[in-house]
């Protein structure tokens, strides 16, 4: 009881809850943005957080990613432009009832059920993650390593639509990772002698110029302008939802349960989540013809899903080191800079810093509701804004964070080279969140690898000897001949029976 006490002392200090309300509204305005992401809006708070201490850090990083995915929301109904992917599963189906007349109603039911999804979250978080890191304090690199096997594999055949074009990215992000001093030897690798690469390829610089230089450049290739799409008043967002909730509280915590587990998936994550839970909705829906046509089914089941995926997220991320999606991948870099590392002893070691994160996460599901009104209230100023001004700025940021992070133009010319790299990858249809999970994760599969390989003497077998590593190590290879069953052809496609 001592250190939730503690955590609310560490919360509810002002200057940590200035950070928090100026983070949301940071996130709300990212997300509002056709185009910007999430996961950017966390890339672009790292270098600021730099020079936080560890709450009000981790706070400016889960607020801004809580309305940063509800934001997406907004332009998704009024401009059939997903301001995050995260509502791209449901932009047509919201964009559709806004041309029917019932903007208010689809905003409601995204505002509530938004707020009521991530607290459905946090809730699975705040049970969850304890209780699995008493088990995980047992592991040892055996687990570890399938563990990191593991999360590559699901971030390979559940983030992507094409597992080979996932496969590729995912060994471009472990070769990129080789690069620096060899853990095992102590030597150089792939430096071709220049000392920045000494260290690796940071990381920071790398998800920046990935997520958000790439982002820029796509969006300064298109150039479309906004606000050319249907965009009526909103009055009353309230009207109506008691019916709806009456009606589809099932479909709300099939959605929110949906998110939750995809979210705790290493590679899955709030996109992810989104497809599956309106594919699942659709499928189970006694209504399925009128999916497309502005039907609030759908986007009860897909807004209480990716909004619980972030809470889902944060448990491979606190309990294994392993990150759930892309923005925990930031989160983990986040809780290495501030000594805090993620695993099972960080409940024993800083307990008050984790009933902190926890707090943190319920009073950014609170605060969404009245913030989420207003930047409802005002979307069409927010949406006016010009992209040919909202870009360079975008772009300073990203020079200035990538440079905070290194202290050289090594940090800034990193982001540009990934940055144009990661837009040539998904112009080709090469997803780079692999790429990302490759670099995260391949420090973890070597070193423990390496490690193994010493205590079991150079033995494959030391990897199946203990329970729970035998355990994983069966489930990941059963992973691997399921997906490569059905990448042959006669696993792909089986006769229908007439």
């Amino acid at each position: 009881m001592g250190a939730i006490a503690t955590a609310f002392g560490l919360v509810f200090d002002p200057y940590v809850l200035a950070i928090i309300m100026g983070s949301a509204v940071f996130g709300m305005f990212v997300g509002a943005m056709p185009g910007l992401t999430a996961t950017m809006a966390t890339a672009l708070l790292v270098p600021v957080t730099f020079f936080m201490a560890p709450v009000p850090a981790l706070g400016a990083i889960v607020t801004a990613t809580a309305m940063a995915i509800f934001a997406g929301d907004i332009p998704a109904a009024m401009l059939r432009m997903p301001g995050t992917p995260a509502s791209a599963a449901y932009a047509d189906e919201s964009y559709e009832m806004t041309k029917k007349g019932q903007l208010d109603l689809c905003m409601g039911v995204n505002l509530v059920f938004s707020v009521l999804g991530g607290i459905f979250g946090v809730a699975i978080l705040v049970l969850l993650a304890p209780v699995l890191a008493e088990v995980a304090i047992n592991f040892s690199s055996f687990e570890y390593f399938w563990l990191a096997c593991l999360g590559l594999t699901c971030a390979v055949f559940i983030g992507t639509g094409d597992p080979l074009k996932g496969l590729l990215s995912l060994f471009i992000g472990l070769a990129i990772g080789t690069v620096g001093i060899d853990p095992a030897a102590g030597q150089p690798r792939f430096t071709f002698g220049n000392v920045d690469l000494l260290s690796g390829i940071n990381f920071i610089p790398t998800l920046i110029g990935m997520f958000a230089v790439s982002e820029l450049l796509r969006g300064a290739v298109t150039m479309e302008a906004a606000g050319a799409r249907v965009q009526q008043a909103v009055g009353n967002m309230f009207a109506g939802l008691g019916d709806v909730t009456r009606r589809y509280w099932k479909n709300f915590i099939r959605g929110s349960v949906i998110g939750t587990v995809i979210g705790a998936l290493p590679g899955a994550g709030a996109d992810i989540a989104a497809w599956v839970s309106y594919a699942v909705s659709k499928k189970m829906s006694k209504e399925p013809e009128k999916f497309g046509t502005g039907h609030i089914e759908g986007i009860v089941d897909s807004t209480s899903a990716n909004n619980s995926a972030l809470g889902g997220a944060w448990i491979p991320a606190l309990v294994f080191g392993i990150p759930g999606d892309s923005i925990t991948a930031i989160v983990i870099g986040v809780l290495y800079m501030k000594g805090m590392n993620p695993g099972p002893t960080v409940f024993l070691q800083t307990p008050e810093l984790i009933y902190a994160v926890f707090i943190i996460f319920i009073l950014a599901n609170l605060l969404m509701f009245p913030l989420g009104w207003a930047a409802i209230k005002s979307a069409k100023q927010i949406l006016r804004v010009p992209r040919n001004i909202l870009l360079p700025v975008i772009l300073i940021f990203c020079m200035v964070g990538s440079f905070a992070m290194t202290n050289s133009l090594y940090g800034v010319v990193l982001m540009v080279v990934m940055g144009v790299f990661g837009w040539l990858l998904e112009e080709h249809g090469i997803p780079v969140a692999p790429l990302i999970l490759g670099l995260v994760l391949g420090e973890m599969l070597e070193q423990n690898f390496m490690s193994s390989m010493i205590k079991a003497s150079g033995s494959f077998i030391g990897f199946l000897d203990r329970p729970i590593a035998g355990t994983l190590g069966a489930l990941t290879m059963l992973l691997w001949v399921v997906m490569a069953w059905k990448a042959l052809p006669f696993g792909r496609r089986q006769p229908v029976a007439a």
